[in-house]
């Protein structure tokens, strides 16, 4: 039987779906006329973004210097590492995303000079740790190619939405681990290549940025995911990141004020017809201080007339929930 990696069609992806939907129809009706500016600007936050998720200390601002040839002290491994992320996203438009040997490129030219054994399987074990915790243990070095091979080869046929096509086939490559480093970085690099071949412009979509701002949320989804079996948690992750990055990323080099990044984050955890707690707001969010919550967040939200409270008259009830407006 053909390979197809485990995904079972949520409520809350269906939902997702549909409002990405929306929220891309009008976001690629403006970004049609995207300057090279602001491609270019986009393109440095994803590239920033999905560096620090990997603990790469560089800010934004010596990132975009890097890339404008100027000198920046830094550690010269973080310094090689903007530059390979760079030239490996320039390469997109000629990629393959069902191509085992473009995947290879790929990881090659991501991890020139930071790895031995750039651009070629692992040959050995390797296990993800959250401090002395195993937290999973990929499949044997002998069993990647096989593994890629029938991941690729479903991506080539499945007539699964291409937003659930990349949010599987990223967490697919984060299960193998195919490489021995860099597994998160082309992972995320893959996503994009899958919808960008899908809408060009989602080649300039930052989607890291809201991962990395989520960075607990993002392990947990995976560890989720890994426990049930299971891509749909993850899944879930990935198009509220995507949809939280859609109501955030300006098209246009006009950019409005009047909606902040938190708030619409926080408007794109909601389901549809979803009462939801604070508690369960900050959890979707991986937030953990209530106070930052409530003045960044929720307080803004109810402001704007995007969120309700089902008791207006007691905003403090322990019992209180939001809905969409």
């Amino acid at each position: 039987m053909p390979y197809a990696p485990p995904l079972t069609i949520t409520p809350r992806l269906i939902d997702l779906i549909s409002r990405i939907g929306e929220a891309l129809g009008r976001w690629e009706a403006a970004a049609g006329t995207m300057s090279p500016r602001l491609r270019r600007e986009n393109r440095i936050r994803s590239i920033h973004s999905s560096l620090a998720i990997e603990n790469n200390s560089l800010s934004l601002d010596q990132v975009t210097a890097i890339l404008a040839g100027k000198r920046v002290r830094g550690l010269p491994r973080e310094i090689k590492e903007v530059q390979n992320a760079f030239v490996t996203y320039d390469l997109l438009e000629s990629l393959k995303p069902a191509s085992v040997p473009d995947f290879l490129k790929a990881h090659g030219t991501l991890m020139q000079g930071l790895v031995a054994g750039a651009g070629a399987f692992r040959r050995g074990g390797v296990g993800v740790y959250q401090g002395t915790k195993l937290v999973h243990m990929a499949p044997p070095a002998d069993r990647v190619p096989y593994l890629v091979k029938d991941l690729f080869q479903w991506l080539k046929k499945t007539d699964l939405h291409p937003l659930l096509a990349a949010a599987v086939v990223h967490y697919e490559i984060e299960f193998i681990h195919p490489f021995s480093d860099g597994n998160g970085r082309i992972g995320r690099l893959w996503q994009t290549l899958i919808l960008a071949q899908w809408k060009p412009q989602m080649a300039y979509l930052p989607i890291e940025s809201v991962v990395h701002d989520q960075q607990a949320g993002y392990y947990k989804a995976l560890a989720a995911s890994d426990k049930l079996a299971d891509a749909a948690p993850f899944a879930e992750f990935i198009l509220g990141s995507l949809l939280a990055a859609l109501l955030a990323a300006p098209a246009t080099d006009q950019v409005s004020d009047q909606v902040s990044d938190q708030v619409n984050r926080l408007i794109s955890v909601f389901g549809m017809g979803e009462m939801l707690a604070a508690a369960v707001l900050m959890e979707r969010l991986g937030l953990k201080h209530l106070p930052n919550f409530r003045r960044n967040y929720l307080k803004p939200a109810v402001a704007a007339g995007l969120l309700k409270m089902t008791q207006p008259d007691s905003p403090h009830s322990p019992t209180q929930r939001y809905v969409r407006a």
